[in-house]
């Protein structure tokens, strides 16, 4: 008898290229299983004018851009979720678990699209919804106008150079996924060690139910150096007790040592406060490491950061 298991993500364009990029990858290693597709709509896809995703995931109860997903996996509907890992709250969904992490793993960077960095003159504005982006930005450069904006990949870089907005802030992962990078005389890739990516940044998170058929016969995919360093970037991150309306950045790396290394920071959302720290440790460990070095940041003032973003 044929396995058929049924596949959902988000109807944009880049989460449809995400889960044609997985299912692609797997497809040698499930012989005999038919995959089906399945398009799911987000509350942060439904509104995507009039409220902050901030006040998306507030209404849905959990994350702008997992929540109706985790729903549909939950009830039946679908088997498999495919997420942008980043959108995916540390605390998944009772009687779900996320399968070992997918590579290689996308450019865990973000990009300054629309001018580079020197060229922003002072004062300019620069478009972002994203608070870690918001904060890390005003981190290095005070002077800026940060407008919040929405939208899909392509409706943000539009906005570059229009209705005097300067530039805008996007995932290298999702630019390059789309074929939209911009030229390098017309955009700036931030160092990751300076502009800290997002937890799980550029990676793909694969959620099934848990002793469901589909956890059974994939259980044996994904990539043990890429889980390790998202794994470790979530734990951190759990430890904040942060999402995506926290600004905590994240980037863990197996470098030729070895050893499994964790980079982090939170910073104020007007970025004059940036507290930062950086660990290794075993790439057996990660949850391990990732849970040290947020006492480090809690240790050196992350904490009050934290509460001053948090107040209502």
């Amino acid at each position: 008898m044929t396995d058929v298991i049924v596949v959902g993500s988000r109807a944009s364009a880049l989460a449809k290229k995400q889960a044609r990029e997985w299912l692609e990858q797997i497809a040698s290693v499930t012989p005999g299983v038919v995959f089906k597709r399945r398009l799911l709509t987000e509350g942060g896809d439904r509104d995507r004018v009039t409220a902050t995703l901030a006040e998306v995931a507030r209404t849905s109860g959990g994350s702008a851009f997992s929540t109706d997903q985790e729903r549909a996996l939950v009830e039946g509907e679908v088997d498999v979720v495919v997420h942008s890992l980043k959108d995916l709250p540390t605390a998944v969904a009772e009687g779900t678990v996320l399968l070992r992490t997918p590579g290689p793993r996308e450019d865990v960077r973000d990009v300054l699209c629309g001018s580079t960095l020197d060229d922003l003159p002072h004062g300019a504005s620069v478009g972002t919804g994203a608070p870690r982006r918001i904060a890390q930005l005003l981190h290095l450069r005070p002077d800026l106008n940060v407008t919040p904006i929405r939208g899909n990949v392509p409706t943000r870089i539009k906005h570059a150079g229009r209705g005097g907005m300067h530039a805008v802030v996007l995932a290298a992962a999702g630019l390059n996924r789309l074929s939209m990078t911009p030229p390098a005389d017309r955009s700036h890739v931030f160092d990751p060690a300076l502009f800290l990516p997002s937890p799980g940044q550029g990676a793909l998170g694969i959620q099934v139910r848990a002793g469901s058929t589909a956890a059974r016969i994939l259980a044996g995919t994904g990539d043990d150096s890429v889980d390790a360093c998202v794994r470790a970037e979530r734990a951190l991150l759990a430890e904040l007790h942060g999402g995506c309306s926290v600004p905590v950045g994240a980037w863990g790396r197996i470098e030729a040592d070895g050893l499994l290394h964790l980079s982090a920071a939170v910073t104020s959302l007007d970025g004059t406060t940036q507290v930062r720290a950086s660990g290794a440790g075993p790439a057996d460990s990660p949850e391990k490491l990732g849970a040290c070095l947020a006492d480090d940041l809690l240790a050196q003032g992350a904490a009050a950061v934290l509460a001053a973003i948090r107040k209502p």
